[in-house]
């Protein structure tokens, strides 16, 4: 295959920087995009976590193809883009791109971006070390189906070619979605000992010791169980770990199901499982994102399809368990990724399909969703993440 060569990413400021000092109120956001239609990449945004409002002009507009999924350094001063590129698109390849954040301003610069070997990488997160980024290649076409690849960070914040690749047997459960391995995220454990790459086309969570002393090409070592098995058909996609690193939660996108397990040095054992739209046709399955309250009492649930809701559950602090205690529209369509302010006020959902940020208040007490303060449109947002060093 002829690799196409993407013209290099540039920061576009759009207006100056204000000169006004931000107050503790005002903090930054950034949020990804699939640039197909009127996107041009990421957008630096203000918001107002006392009003709960985003300013509707843009701090800076960071053009890039495809930006669908942002992971920020623990330090806030690196971003660890993904460009989820691919057959019938302007750019068939599938990259990664490391940008600098400014420590002062939050301004956006380019350090260097490259191949992930493989098609429509949809999410990354980095080594607990820092020293690597797993790239999840979902790849949509069965040939070459999906992966999951490491690369390497140097000390100047550069990515390194792909050093280690692997791929998993599809379930082919469901013939037109499984017919090859989709791998739809990867993430470390609490202890950064082992990692997990959830494969929607194999219908397992595939497990790897990360272990760099033994050989820091191939960092990835199969564990031993290799994978958890999820129901045929199920398709995996998100899998979090619980604040205090006993649980993991997973969200299943065919079968709109959360998983609950209890965690014990690699190892996920099954506790719970519960169905996002129990009862309900094919068309309200399509189980999304998953994030926790900062405060480790409450899980949020995206259902997307023609459900379109945010789910909200209480954790039980002594096993982890969820009960479910809200559904809420999320007033759009398709809300790919959402994200709750630092203050856990607010909470900000990415409706991919109705083009819009919208936001929602949130009661930290009870952990339920209000009403909807601000809708902001924006075409095609994939990922919101907050910008909040101390």
């Amino acid at each position: 295959m002829k690799f196409k060569t993407l013209p290099m990413l540039m920061a576009l400021s759009v207006g100056a920087m204000s000169a006004q000092a931000e107050t503790r109120d005002e903090v930054e956001l950034l949020v990804g995009s699939y640039t197909q239609g009127k996107s041009q990449g990421i957008y630096r945004l203000q918001f107002d976590s006392s009003k709960g409002r985003i300013t509707p002009e843009p701090l800076q507009v960071f053009k890039a193809a495809n930006p669908s999924w942002l992971t920020l350094s623990k330090d806030q001063t690196r971003l660890f883009v993904v460009n989820e590129n691919g057959q019938g698109q302007a750019d068939v390849v599938g990259r990664a791109s490391s940008v600098a954040i400014d420590p002062k301003t939050n301004a956006l610069t380019l350090i260097n971006q490259v191949k992930t070997l493989g098609e429509e990488p949809t999410h990354s997160s980095l080594s607990a070390d820092e020293r690597y980024l797993f790239v999840a290649n979902y790849g949509v076409h069965a040939d070459p189906g999906g992966s999951l690849a490491v690369l390497p960070i140097n000390a100047e914040g550069q990515l390194q070619p792909v050093t280690q690749m692997s791929s998993h047997p599809a379930s082919l459960v469901n013939p037109e979605r499984q017919m090859s391995a989709h791998v739809h995220s990867v993430v470390s454990s609490p202890d950064g000992k082992f990692v997990y790459a959830s494969d929607l086309g194999a219908d397992k969570v595939f497990v790897y010791r990360y272990d760099p002393a033994a050989n820091p090409e191939h960092p990835l070592v199969v564990a031993d169980p290799a994978f958890v098995e999820l129901p045929a058909g199920s398709g995996p996609r998100h899998l979090l770990f619980s604040r205090d690193g006993k649980h993991a939660y997973l969200t299943t996108e065919m079968s709109a199901q959360v998983f609950v397990f209890d965690y014990d040095n690699g190892r996920l054992k099954q506790r719970q499982a519960l169905e996002l739209a129990k009862g309900k046709p094919a068309q309200n399955r399509a189980a999304g994102a998953l994030h926790a309250s900062q405060d480790g009492k409450f899980l949020y649930v995206s259902n997307r399809g023609k459900a379109n809701e945010i789910l909200v559950f209480a954790i039980n602090p002594e096993n982890g368990e969820l009960t479910e205690i809200q559904r809420r529209s999320v007033d759009g369509d398709h809300p790919r990724e959402f994200a709750l302010s630092p203050n856990g006020k607010f909470l900000l959902i990415a409706n991919q399909m109705s083009n819009a940020i919208v936001v929602l208040e949130r009661d930290p007490a009870t952990g339920k969703l209000g009403k909807t303060v601000q809708t902001l449109a924006m075409d095609a947002p994939s990922d919101v993440k907050f910008i909040n060093r101390p």
